[in-house]
């Protein structure tokens, strides 16, 4: 039975049954996305906002659209669960706004040198102590340096009700080569910076577990982690 032909037949026996058959769906993306956010971020108020999703998409599907039952609930899940974090960030607008210094002083060092910022050179440039910019570094990995805006963009994500990938050839383009940029990016970062990112979004594992890796410090990774984001944001502004 295709989805929906499933889902009609499931929808003839009442909404609990299509929750029951797709609440492992919500917890699964719930854990999928707390990978990637602050420590700050429940799973059960994921997992609650996911619920909400798919309650949501059980009343809106239009299996004339074309798009599976599936495919429409994970996306109104995941949209629930970032509206969540959204709500629940807040993150001092300071913390926003040094991240952008840090991100503007690396870029500016390396277009007049020629080679990778260092952690010296920024806080130089910035005029302020070691101590200080590794604060910055640390305070950054807490607040959504890379925004849930651009989490929701993971994946089938790019999609709108009702709407499909490559409608808009255009649009295929331009996120062709974002998605090209982003790979040089992060293949031309200084070695420990592109292995944490690749450990951490690659590999899936946390910051403790990374630290064991490497041999150092959680909070030294973090700070590892934050100075790749913002120097991938230095390097890929013209898109951002």
């Amino acid at each position: 039975m295709n989805g929906v032909a499933m889902y009609t037949a499931v929808q003839a026996g009442g909404t609990d049954q299509l929750v029951l058959q797709h609440a492992p769906l919500v917890k699964r993306i719930a854990y999928h996305l707390l990978a990637k956010l602050p420590d700050t971020v429940q799973v059960e108020d994921l997992i609650q906002a996911g619920m909400i999703g798919l309650l949501e998409a059980i009343k809106h599907f239009d299996a004339t659209q074309g798009a599976s039952f599936d495919t429409y609930a994970g996306i109104r899940i995941r949209g629930a669960m970032l509206d969540e974090v959204r709500r629940c960030d807040w993150t001092p607008r300071s913390v926003y706004k040094k991240a952008r210094m840090v991100s503007d002083a690396i870029r500016t060092i390396e277009n007049q040198t020629g080679h990778e910022a260092k952690e010296a050179e920024v806080a130089a440039h910035l005029g302020i102590s070691a101590a200080e910019y590794g604060q910055i570094l640390q305070d950054s990995s807490c607040c959504r340096v890379f925004s849930t805006e651009e989490l929701a963009e993971e994946g089938d994500h790019y999609l709108d009700e009702g709407a499909k990938l490559g409608d808009d050839p255009v649009d295929d383009i331009s996120r062709e080569g974002f998605e090209q940029a982003l790979a040089e990016a992060i293949m031309s970062l200084p070695e420990r910076e592109r292995l944490v990112i690749s450990l951490y979004y690659d590999e899936e594992l946390n910051l403790r577990e990374i630290g064991q890796v490497l041999n150092i410090s959680e909070s030294r990774v973090s700070q590892i982690s934050s100075q790749a984001v913002l120097r991938l944001r230095s390097r890929l502004s013209g898109w951002i």
